[in-house]
């Protein structure tokens, strides 16, 4: 495990890191220009002065409880101008960002929460349709004792107070608190947050997150494409996961531009928000792009303001790609990395259109990217692979929390970041995927292991061994398909294995949309599931028009 932090002199040398935090950078928006928009949601816009200020009052608000600078907050907001604010609060109060998707489903919110020691919890009286004393309720059944819960109010822009448990905050302990804040906000090399990615164990794990890596980060976006101070940008990506944060926390504020946030995506609010605020830069899933293409009235909005979608999180389809460029004339870009590595390749605007949809770019020389050989760990750079893609440089994160051994899976021994993927070099210089390394299901730019959903799936007492496999799908890429064996003389229909999932409390992405059932899963040598048999009856059933949605 290599700590990327060994470099800082180099990094900050060579123009890839920052002495300022974002915390500083929205200072200086909010001096230099009060009044303009940092958000753009709604009926709920915020402006650099009230960014500044109500992430003051998030800060001051920890502090004033008595949460020591280092422990973990919880985050669990919706897209919107309130999560940035919570997120640059704990910041300020010098505490550490749990960042949770407002999706997530119980018992993965109180892994993650116990993963990181996290006994405080930021959300809004709703979450995903359901109360915050309902999901504090369910928690503690967990053994998770929720210490201290904060309740932000509707908007920023609300008379409301915020509520820790339950009761207004007390304003003389916040101006006290206030005074703190110099002393005790993070630097740009602090550990900052730490987010969740989808594993193999059955569980997530916790990525270290420091602001320095999306500042780095931020300078290949502008290097890729031709980026201003005039741009309005648009992220439909959850902010609390890697391509969310740097699209809608950290470059639109270090452009000091405005960002355009959806609290719930539908194509069509999407469709509205560019013509209406003349979005330029858009961020988006294979998924969105895809349903946006699908919505059936194609010249009710006009699209022309759009110069850059960046896509990813899951194959970027050709042809809807292409279509996409043609309907609008934006380009579409895509960094090739993870929520670990940060970015390993990029295309550019300069790329021809075959070259940017269809291979992941060039390597980044910044990040002095390497391939692997998937059996014997040797290095096949030179060779052009077929390898396990690996890097070194400023964008990379800490390593997981708490995990020493998903760190020495993801570490080569002599201090490698390792990708989950396979890929070539081909000799004009560009990287190609040509398969993954792990088992996931790619749905809809959500990583979902395949071994979580067997997991799930198999506390089905009708279940007597289960395959979760990929299922193609032309507008999420992927769906969650699952072969089952039953127990004998049990069945088992879709609708009552959801039901038994949603009584579990898992995460609503992980439920299997598909389902097959068999007298006998094809078996390999060892006693395991022969996968490779599975996706070729999956390919049978394709072709004859098995599957439908």
């Amino acid at each position: 495990m290599r700590d990327p932090r060994d470099l800082t002199s180099t990094y900050e040398a060579e123009g890839w890191w920052s002495q300022q935090s974002l915390a500083d950078v929205i200072a200086e928006h909010a001096a230099n220009r009060p009044d303009a928009l940092a958000f753009i949601s709604d009926n709920d816009n915020m402006s650099w002065t009230q960014y500044d200020s109500y992430s003051s009052v998030i800060a001051s608000t920890i502090i004033s409880l008595g949460i020591s600078s280092g422990d973990t907050v919880a985050v669990m907001l919706a897209d919107g101008p309130l999560v940035h604010a919570a997120l640059v609060g704990t910041e300020k109060s010098g505490t550490v960002a749990v960042g949770i998707g407002p999706r997530a489903g119980d018992s993965e919110i109180a892994h993650l929460m116990r993963q990181t020691n996290a006994s405080s919890l930021i959300t809004q009286n709703t979450i995903d349709k359901r109360t915050s004393q309902d999901l504090i309720k369910s928690l503690k059944t967990r053994g998770i004792d929720v210490k201290y819960h904060i309740e932000l109010p509707p908007s920023h822009l609300s008379n409301q107070s915020i509520l820790v448990n339950g009761t207004p905050v007390d304003t003389e302990k916040l101006q006290a608190a206030n005074e703190q804040i110099a002393d005790r906000r993070l630097g740009p090399n602090d550990l900052w947050m730490l987010n969740s990615t989808s594993g193999t164990t059955g569980l997530p794990k916790c990525v270290t997150q420091y602001q320095n890596r999306w500042i780095a980060y931020h300078r290949l976006v502008c290097e890729t494409a031709e980026i201003s101070s005039n741009d309005i940008f648009m992220s439909l990506v959850p902010a609390q996961f890697g391509f969310g944060l740097w699209t809608s926390h950290f470059t639109p504020t270090l452009l000091g531009i405005p960002c355009v946030v959806l609290p719930k995506f539908t194509a069509e609010l999407m469709l509205e928000k560019i013509e209406e605020h003349k979005v330029s830069l858009l961020a988006a899933v294979s998924t969105q792009f895809i349903m946006m293409l699908n919505y059936p009235d194609k010249t009710k909005h006009d699209l022309s303001s759009l110069r850059v979608m960046w896509t990813g999180g899951e194959a970027v389809p050709y042809e809807r790609a292409a279509e996409f460029e043609e309907r609008t004339g934006a380009y579409v870009l895509q960094f090739f990395g993870s929520n670990e590595t940060g970015a390993l390749s990029a295309t550019s605007i300069h790329d021809s259109r075959e070259k940017r949809l269809s291979t992941c770019g060039k390597p980044l020389p910044v990040m002095q990217v390497r391939l692997f050989d998937v059996d014997d760990g040797r290095d096949v750079t030179a060779s052009g692979g077929p390898g396990v893609p690996g890097c070194k440089g400023p964008v990379t994160c800490f390593g997981y929390h708490g995990d020493d051994g998903a760190n020495e899976e993801l570490f080569t021994k002599d201090g490698w970041m390792l990708m989950g993927d396979i890929a070539t070099i081909e000799e004009d210089g560009y990287l190609r995927l040509i398969g993954r390394k792990s088992d996931f299901i790619i749905r809809g730019g959500k990583n979902i292991s395949a071994r979580v959903v067997e997991e799930q799936v198999g506390t089905h007492s009708s279940v007597a061994i289960v395959c979760a496999t990929a299922i193609p799908d032309e507008v999420f890429g992927q769906r969650v398909g699952v072969y089952i064996e039953l127990r004998p003389g049990t069945t088992l229909t879709l609708g009552e294995l959801k039901e038994h999932l949603q009584k579990q409390d898992y995460s609503k992405e992980t439920f299997p949309e598909h389902l097959i059932l068999v007298e006998h899963l094809p078996m390999a040598s060892g006693g395991k599931i022969a996968k490779g048999e599975v996706k070729k009856d999956v390919e049978r059933r394709v072709l004859e028009g098995y599957f439908a949605i």
